[in-house]
């Protein structure tokens, strides 16, 4: 029997029940007639939730998936692939710490602002957090490049991390930095909110290594395409804020579909950003070898610094602040 012919006959014995059950109903007194409908009625709101329960469930993302692929100049790359869109990729040879997308690239402008942030603020980049793990391209990257640096990462799904450390060289990494590199399997709203309060917070296994407040937070985190709304208000920008040192930077990665170049998350992410920080810049990070979308970079901060690719921008530019 198909799914179809299944339908039909589930829908064929519900008809013949229905009108069985209209025919009792009506041999029953006005008061029986009352609580049979009532307990209908529970019945079948309760199946309602339960149906819509279900749908959510089976809408969820599919796991996350690594692909072996041909870039567009044909050298061999490895992605994680999650709801059609790639979220992460390394190469396979000697540059395997070398991230495949520009804009992971593009996060290292805060070194740019290091010699300012010493001057005005006593400190560099010594300690940073990136929220969102995927692959680690950017992790990688800049534990790599900076020896002295400290880097966080945490990570919701503990699944991305098992294939970053078996198909993303971070079982690698580890052996190569050691302890510069700390994971936590945690959600990232939910950890800088907890950090937040004053940088006073009972110790948690997510939270214990958290103690010092960060120079820099990276913010890299997508559903599928769409970005996490939850790390992208006003009331998460200010949970990031509590957890930089003075003059510290928050950057978090804005895409720019290719359909229309619609800018208005953009402009809506600075505005609320600006209701945080004293200063705002938008540096372009787009792909010119992988296309198909534009990447910005949002640089919030308390430090007055001079970020040689930012773009200008006025009042006229900024959206409408996002809340929770």
């Amino acid at each position: 029997m198909n799914m179809r012919d299944a339908h039909q006959m589930l829908a064929t014995v519900g008809l013949i029940l229905v009108i069985a059950f209209a025919l009792q109903l009506a041999t029953l007194p006005p008061a029986g007639i009352a609580i049979v409908l009532v307990v209908l009625a529970v019945v079948l709101i309760g199946l309602y939730l339960h149906g819509r329960a279900q749908a959510k469930a089976g809408a969820a993302s599919p796991a996350p998936q690594v692909r072996e692929i041909a870039s567009p100049d044909g050298e061999p790359v490895r992605v994680l692939e999650s709801d059609g869109v790639y979220q992460s990729a390394t190469y396979l040879d000697e540059r395997r710490f070398e991230p495949v997308f520009a804009y992971q690239r593009a996060f290292e402008v805060m070194f740019e602002v290091e010699d300012e942030m010493r001057a005005a603020c006593g400190h560099g980049i010594e300690r940073a957090l990136a929220i969102g793990g995927g692959g680690f391209a950017w992790p990688k990257y800049t534990l790599t490049r900076h020896p002295e640096l400290m880097l966080d990462v945490v990570e919701s799904d503990p699944s991305v991390i098992e294939l970053a450390q078996r198909w993303f060289f971070v079982d690698e990494l580890k052996r190569q930095v050691g302890g510069r590199l700390y994971i936590m399997e945690a959600d990232g709203r939910e950890l800088i909110d907890e950090l937040a309060p004053g940088m006073e917070f009972a110790a948690t296994p997510t939270a214990v290594h958290c103690r010092a407040p960060y120079d820099a937070v990276v913010n890299d985190t997508f559903s599928g395409a769409e970005p996490v709304l939850a790390l992208a208000t006003v009331e998460a920008a200010r949970s990031v804020r509590a957890t930089l040192r003075p003059g510290g930077l928050y950057l978090t990665n804005v895409v720019s579909r290719e359909e229309g170049r619609d800018l208005a998350f953009l402009r809506d992410e600075a505005a609320t950003l600006a209701e945080v920080f004293a200063h705002v810049h938008i540096i372009p990070a787009t792909d010119e070898l992988w296309g198909g979308e534009d990447n910005y970079l949002i640089i919030a901060t308390d430090g007055a610094y001079t970020f040689t690719d930012a773009i200008p921008f006025d009042e006229d530019f900024l959206g409408t602040p996002l809340r929770d």
